[in-house]
């Protein structure tokens, strides 16, 4: 998984909310199809992008807390950081173009 690493409940305050750099979280379940389905564009994105921004993901059967914390009812759910909130989200499954423009207001893409 290159630069794409896994992430849990518990670091996901110093990895994620104390980043200086903006952080995409992608949240997914290994049963889930389209989560697996995005999963190589997350990767070739976060590779693209390495040094501007952290890309991370979640499997939401190991890792409750955080899920529920912030509200995910479907997965795949990408959501991106900014100096510790949330700017924005993204539900279900994407093409490669559209995540960019998803993280083009918050990241040099």
């Amino acid at each position: 998984m290159g630069n794409v690493n896994e992430i849990t409940d518990n670091a996901f305050k110093l990895e994620v909310l104390d980043s200086k750099v903006p952080v995409l979280v992608d949240f997914w379940a290994p049963w889930c199809a389209p989560c697996r389905a995005i999963a190589p564009i997350v990767e070739e994105i976060s590779t693209e992008l390495s040094g501007k921004i952290k890309v991370y993901k979640m499997n939401v059967d190991d890792n409750s807390q955080i899920p529920s914390q912030l509200g995910i009812r479907s997965i795949p759910t990408l959501k991106l950081f900014v100096n510790g909130s949330e700017v924005n989200q993204m539900v279900g499954s994407a093409s490669k173009d559209s995540i960019r423009q998803f993280l083009k207001p918050h990241v040099t893409v």
